[in-house]
């Protein structure tokens, strides 16, 4: 396990050496002809994009927002990129200092007396770091043009740079990134109007340490915050010249292109907050990559620039949001180097999440399982019962999950996982008991016992369980093995212990796709494979699945009573086919 030193925010700008700055007016350096477009042609469709967004803004107004409650801050961004760079058609262009004015009012009007915003958490910190990020972009592509008309909003914006930065300097956080996101924004505070205080809380916070383990994960295990975290140390490397805090993001890049899809998606499986059960893509990390490549001179690095620059929303997060992150970190102009292969066939496990990658080119496999126990369902702690899932191509198993039920303990989620040869093993022993009478000393003839939960945390009752002795133990034991072979996938069930419990697998494809060969249950994106073999083709890929087996017809109340009895469901989108077994049971369930 390492221990480093980092810090965050959510989705644009970097940083590199302090010898680097914008000149406001100059023509903005081309990218190399390596890139996957002509960098020219790459800044031009920004620079057209960013004035597309400031027209929007002047004639729209707020309708015209992208960012929901942080919108001011970007917006100032976007405006001063565009009176700031000499090939925007709004270069100098009056009308801006009256939008920069207003959005400055518009952020002054809005300033709690603390210092801080509401756009998220009330009177947060780290969520007013989330707006002044871009703010303080903006404020920098300014603050390098001398131009005298500009002298009333810059007044105005460090009255309320300044004011923010005061909660900044003494406020608090509540998640690990969100220290990051706090010294992220103090440096580029710092950078506007030095005052040695920032640079104090920076290094009382680092001063903590950056946890990274030893496969590349920051502590919530997030690709949505690993994007926060590896955009703050970059920033925060740059402008305070520590090139020791790009360590960490140099490991999580390195990492997170094994966790990346063949059309960029990302695997979240294994997140230890909301996006464990979302998409995430790898085209929010561009901007780090990019970085990176160009300073340490990577070509693989590189080779990951090409290839985001072709994904699905390049052109809306990239193209049409970061043009001023940009010239807020001129390192990002530079010409790519030379491209270096990355591998497109490999096999990887990540054993400090128990979550395993397999990619023949197109075709991938995720293995998983890595949950935290005991199972709590809270943020900040991994759940996910998505133990497997499947791609080849547009032809995508999002997941693969099983429940039986015994005693409503519902989802099976393994006890880590374990490699042997060629095979991945999943197993989890559960153990549900019946309790017997208090012993005599225990008793008291109020029946007044303390709220406790039961063995298995299944549910609570003010039965004193911790002081019961229990009997009739039931169990039910569960291994699931997954063996890999050029791209054919083997899963093979064995579910035993108590007799008779029912058991559903749960298999989730895409619900851009078709499926053959399975039975329709009623009016719904539900169905059973009952034999032989089942496909889903998406646009000419396919995936091939079964055989089937169908014992009984119970594919709901799947996930369990730490769910239902709060009304909540883990079930998502998708078309569902279910398989069906009766322990003792045993299948072998293949894809190809």
């Amino acid at each position: 396990m390492n221990n480093i030193t980092r810090k965050t925010f959510l989705k644009q700008s970097l940083g590199i050496g302090t010898a680097l700055y914008f000149i406001p007016g100059m023509s903005i350096p081309g990218f190399s002809n390596t890139g996957k477009m002509n960098s020219s042609a790459l800044m031009e469709k920004m620079i057209k994009a960013n004035d597309e967004h400031v027209q929007a803004l002047l004639t729209k107004g707020e309708s015209a927002n992208r960012h929901g409650g942080r919108s001011n801050g970007y917006n100032f961004a976007k405006f001063s990129a565009a009176y700031c760079c000499k090939e925007s058609k709004f270069y100098e262009d009056k009308n801006l200092i009256k939008a920069l004015e207003e959005t400055a009012d518009k952020l002054i009007a809005s300033q709690r007396p603390d210092g801080t915003i509401n756009a998220g958490n009330l009177e947060s910190p780290p969520d007013t770091g989330f707006i002044m990020k871009p703010l303080c972009s903006g404020v920098y592509i300014l603050s390098q043009k001398e131009d005298k008309e500009l002298n009333t909003v810059k007044v105005k914006i460090k009255e309320f740079i300044q004011d923010a930065g005061e909660a900044l300097v003494v406020g608090g956080i509540h998640t690990p990134n969100h220290r990051w996101v706090v010294c992220q924004v103090l440096a580029m505070i710092h950078r506007l109007y030095p005052d040695q205080r920032y640079i104090d809380r920076i290094d009382d916070w680092l001063d903590e340490g950056i946890y990274m383990d030893e496969d590349g994960h920051y502590p919530e295990r997030s690709m949505n915050y690993s994007d926060v975290e590896n955009s703050a140390f970059l920033t925060l490397g740059r402008i305070l010249d520590r090139p020791f805090l790009y360590e960490a993001p140099r490991k999580s890049l390195e990492m997170t292109y094994y966790y990346m899809e063949p059309n960029g998606d990302l695997v979240t499986t294994d997140s230890r907050r909301q996006d464990q059960y979302s998409h995430r893509s790898i085209v929010v990390q561009y901007l780090h990559y990019r970085h990176l490549a160009i300073l340490d001179q990577d070509g693989k690095f590189a080779n990951i620039v090409k290839m985001i620059e072709s994904f699905p929303g390049f052109e809306e997060l990239i193209i049409e949001e970061e043009l001023y992150s940009f010239m807020d970190n001129v390192l990002l102009q530079e010409d790519l180097p030379t491209i270096e292969p990355v591998p497109s066939n490999f096999e990887k496990l990540f054993k400090t999440s128990s979550l395993a990658r397999i990619r023949r080119e197109d075709t991938t496999a995720t293995i998983f399982g890595g949950v935290d126990w005991p199972l709590i369902i809270a943020s900040g702690r991994s759940v996910s019962p998505n133990f497997f899932s499947f791609r080849k191509g547009k032809a995508i198993l999002w997941y693969m999950r099983m429940s039986a039920n015994f005693f409503s303990m519902g989802h099976f989620r393994s006890e880590g996982l374990v490699k042997e040869g060629n095979k991945y093993i999943l197993h989890k022993k559960l153990e549900v008991p019946y309790y017997q009478p208090l012993p005599k000393e225990e008793r008291n003839k109020e029946g007044y016992y303390a709220h406790t939960p039961s063995k298995n945390d299944r549910f609570w009752s003010k039965m004193a369980f911790d002081k019961r002795p229990v009997s009739n133990v039931k169990t039910l034991d569960t291994t699931v093995i997954i063996e890999e072979n050029d791209g054919k996938v083997g899963v093979n069930f064995d579910v035993g212990g108590l007799e008779g419990v029912t058991v559903t697998i749960e298999l989730c494809f895409d619900q851009n796709g078709q499926l053959k060969g399975v039975e329709k249950v009623g009016n719904s994106d539900n169905y059973f494979l009952s034999n032989g073999k089942g496909s889903f083709e998406n646009e000419g890929d396919k995936i091939t699945f079964g055989p089937g087996v169908k014992m009984h017809e119970r594919i709901r109340n799947l996930d369990g009573e730490k769910y239902s009895v709060h009304f909540g469901s883990l079930r998502t989108e998708g078309n569902h086919v279910y398989l069906t077994g009766i322990t003792p049971f045993t299948h072998t369930l293949t894809f190809e």
